[in-house]
């Protein structure tokens, strides 16, 4: 629907309610470990487990249950995730020399990290994927996954596929707030990681919150978003797509076009009725500047740019989760295999946060070799400041250095 500019607006996640509730599965988690797993998989899910830990003969099995076509889109998908992030990954270590100094920074990669992939009635190999390759490019030692199991106890043979691809070293039936739990702070049989991430529902994402006190999350994750800015130059038919792909997500997903052309607005208006998501979709007529300050305000998780020179545009951005420019970048082909991650900062947190990367996974310690000549040089400063700060015994480490 075409509104005014003011109506261009998320629904904002309101996490405190569900964060007490969460609470509570997360103290039984901690106390009770895995029989608090398998009661709450029945509560929720309505599902007896036989077994927690997902098998090798599963993952086996599951690769006969794969066709090839299926098979070769998945490798197809983490050959580009896996060149695109060992491209665009971090010098390991850094090293400059300050005439009497030679400062560094060495990244290290994290050694358990706990991936929460959903599922349940649905199967999402495409995030093992996403998280599974950049953490083995980082150089984890130890990667787990948790992800809901279907009606039958069992992970979908698909996502146990995406999995092994990924090279994820153990696969965990338990899904929700549970999983969260078990992941941060350790089962009979499910490891205590070091980070979580990935996507999952408000109740997963309310979780993640909660530990991050004690072990660090990705980022916190809403509904899906899109972002549109477009003009006459753009495919109508292509912008409705896209849109509607982010609003099958979830029904509190967000979607909206921002176009100075009323004609155009009209046109993408008339293609997202066809595709039945006219009511939910939000047209509004601004120009492309305003629209480029609303768009950095709203800080969209995907940003789809259509218009006329707007690949010129890019250092307008400031804050989005991942950009898409020109007709044919469909948003989907950064959810599943352009190369990019589509494990992406939502409700506003890409003024903040970034999407996963390599870097998630690392770490970084500093270091600094200093000769005589070089502590000669910032000797005085270093004495003045600290006795400033009236911290005596660091300033004489350093005169009695001096005076040697």
């Amino acid at each position: 629907m075409i509104v005014e500019v003011y109506e261009i607006s998320r629904t904002k996640l309101n996490f405190e309610k569900h964060i007490e509730k969460v609470i509570e599965i997360i103290e039984e988690v901690k106390k009770r470990g895995d029989e608090a797993l398998i009661e709450f998989t029945k509560k929720f899910d309505g599902i007896e487990l036989e077994s927690i830990k997902v098998e090798d003969y599963e993952i086996d099995d599951a690769y006969d249950e794969i066709d090839d076509e299926t098979l070769d889109a998945l490798e197809a998908a983490k050959e580009n995730i896996e060149k695109f992030h060992m491209i665009a990954s971090v010098d390991r270590e850094i090293k400059v020399d300050f005439d009497g100094m030679i400062l560094g920074k060495v990244y290290v990669p994290l050694n358990c990290v706990g991936i929460y992939i959903p599922g349940g009635k649905a199967s999402y190999p495409s995030t093992a994927l996403m998280a599974g390759i950049p953490a083995n490019l980082a150089g984890v030692k130890k990667i787990v996954a948790c992800t809901p199991p279907n009606q039958d106890g069992k992970v979908n043979s698909l996502t146990l596929v995406a999995c092994d691809i990924a090279g994820i070293d153990e696969i965990y039936a338990v899904g929700g707030a549970q999983a969260i739990a078990a992941m941060a702070y350790g089962t009979e049989t499910i490891p205590k990681v070091d980070k979580i991430v990935g996507p999952g529902n408000v109740y997963v994402t309310a979780a993640k919150i909660a530990v991050q006190k004690d072990v660090p999350i990705d980022m916190p994750a809403g509904p899906s978003e899109i972002l549109v800015i477009a003009d006459e130059t753009a495919n109508p038919r292509f912008v409705a797509l896209d849109c509607a792909a982010q609003l099958e997500h979830d029904p509190l997903a967000f979607a909206a076009v921002l176009t100075p052309s009323k004609s155009f607005a009209e046109k993408v208006e008339r293609e997202a009725a066809k595709l039945g998501c006219s009511d939910r979709l939000k047209i509004a007529i601004v120009s492309l500047d305003e629209a480029m300050d609303l768009a950095n305000e709203i800080a969209p998780e995907h940003l789809s740019l259509v218009f006329d020179g707007c690949e010129d545009w890019i250092g307008k951005i400031r804050n989005a989760g991942s950009v898409f420019i020109g007709n044919y970048s469909a948003v989907a082909a950064g959810d599943y295999a352009s190369g990019t991650n589509h494990i992406l900062p939502t409700a506003g947190y890409a003024k903040v946060f970034s999407g996963l990367s390599v870097e998630t996974f690392l770490k970084h310690f500093t270091y600094q070799t200093v000769t005589k000549d070089g502590l000669k040089k910032i000797g005085n400063a270093i004495i003045k400041l600290a006795k400033e700060e009236g911290l005596m015994m660091h300033a004489k480490s350093i005169e009695e250095r001096l005076a040697d």
